[in-house]
């Protein structure tokens, strides 16, 4: 009996040696099966056209943006609805990085019915808008109920920013770009009298057409706008919001060389400065007239241009409890196409590699009411269902009693011996 008890624990020795010697090697047995890039998104809804933005009304519906001028509702089962929720295309000067660019929905939508929108029109002036959905047909907003509550003059044709989302506050932020062309020649961004390169956080329910919120970092100041949040965006394409925490992440497009993700914890009072144009990332651009270094609110990751060239900024995962995903904040890149995750371990930023997938120009993503994520091609036309996927242990070996199980998303395993007190 001794004898069989030193052949099962030598046996074991020899899976340990194997098993810590043979890490990348994907054929190992103890190594959990992990899902191809194909399988880690799938397609939800197609033939969609320019998708600049996904969101939803609290219920089993994604509304989608398309910057010439619609908002399509696609359903609970990936089918577009034949007629659009809102068109004003009529309105919108639609080209480039100009068009219909944002929307959000009041967070008593179900209520009162308030959609608001962010669109260029007309000489190039920006719209924040507000519009109404019909009292007769959920599926249907009223494009003569537009209310405008704040218009920008847009000097380029790029750099428009467009993200609108409500906070868990429940006020409604605003990004607006630097106002376009390269290296922001005006220094709009650092304009503390401009809207342009900012964040703006407006009260929607007070005041004609808005109020501003006494919260606001610089809601008595002389010298900077009340309604700015933060500032120093070059081009922040997209932002939002953790539904668990309330942390703010913003992904802000760079100028030649290098994309940035900034974080705004949800303790935070505003008032950030993210250092665009004296800073790109975290190098100095052009820090002519610039502040000294402390001044500014540096990226918590960035990443060089090369095969990547300008970032898309997407979600906290908050949908699956269960799945490895839940807490990293997704983005992408529009030029290579692939997407990483990126969460704090320790006090450390990691990102992790998501996967590439070619052919797609990813524009933007969304969550659904239930935290699950999406993300749009414009090239393909198509909404892709992010997938959470999960692993569970598994026994990979069994040697009579003894077992030696793989401790999901590690390098770890567990040894049970099928008694209390080891072999007898």
């Amino acid at each position: 009996m001794k004898s069989l008890q030193k052949i099962y624990w030598i046996l074991i020795l020899l899976l340990i040696f194997s098993s810590n010697s043979c890490k990348k090697n994907s054929d190992a047995k103890v190594v959990p099966t992990v899902p191809s890039i194909e399988s880690k998104m799938v397609s939800f809804a197609t033939g969609l056209s320019n998708p600049v933005t996904i969101t939803n009304a609290g219920d089993s519906r994604l509304f989608v943006v398309d910057q010439a001028g619609y908002i399509h509702i696609v359903d609970s089962a990936g089918k577009v609805n034949p007629n659009p929720f809102l068109d004003i295309h009529d309105r919108v000067t639609f080209g480039g990085e100009r068009g219909l660019l944002g929307l959000a929905f009041h967070p008593a939508y179900k209520s009162n019915g308030y959609i608001y929108v962010n669109y260029v029109g007309a000489g190039d002036v920006t719209h924040i808008s507000r519009f109404k959905v019909s009292t007769t047909n959920p599926d249907i907003a009223d494009p003569g109920s537009e209310f405008i509550l704040l218009s920008q003059q847009q000097p380029f044709i790029n750099h428009k920013g467009g993200n609108l989302c409500f906070g868990p506050d429940g006020f409604l932020y605003i990004g607006l770009g630097d106002g376009g062309n390269g290296g922001d020649p005006g220094n709009r961004a650092q304009n503390p009298k401009e809207y342009l390169g900012k964040l703006l956080r407006i009260d929607v329910d007070h005041g004609n057409p808005y109020a501003i919120p006494a919260s606001n970092p610089f809601f008595n100041s002389t010298t900077t706008l009340g309604e700015i949040w933060a500032l120093g965006l070059r081009n922040p394409w997209r932002f939002s919001f953790d539904r668990l925490t309330g942390d703010l992440w913003i992904a802000d497009v760079g100028q030649d060389s290098i994309e940035e993700v900034d974080f705004q914890p949800a303790a935070s009072k505003g008032g950030e400065n993210y250092g665009w144009r004296c800073y790109e990332g975290n190098n100095i651009y052009n820090n002519s007239g610039c502040n000294s270094q402390s001044s500014y609110t540096f990226p918590v990751y960035t990443y060089p241009h090369g095969q990547e060239c300008a970032i898309i900024g997407g979600f906290v995962y908050r949908g699956t409890p269960s799945s490895p995903y839940f807490g990293h904040y997704f983005f992408a890149d529009y030029c290579s196409d692939r997407i990483w995750t990126l969460n704090n371990v320790g006090g450390t930023w990691v990102k992790e590699d998501f996967g590439q997938f070619s052919g797609n120009s990813f524009t933007t993503f969304g969550e659904d009411s239930q935290g699950q994520l999406y993300i749009a091609g414009t090239m393909t036309g198509t909404i892709y269902k992010v997938l959470d996927y999960t692993t569970s242990a598994t026994s990979a070996y069994v040697l009579g009693e003894p077992k030696i199980i793989q401790i999901p998303y590690s390098n770890k395993i567990r040894i049970e011996t099928g008694h209390k007190n080891g072999i007898k």
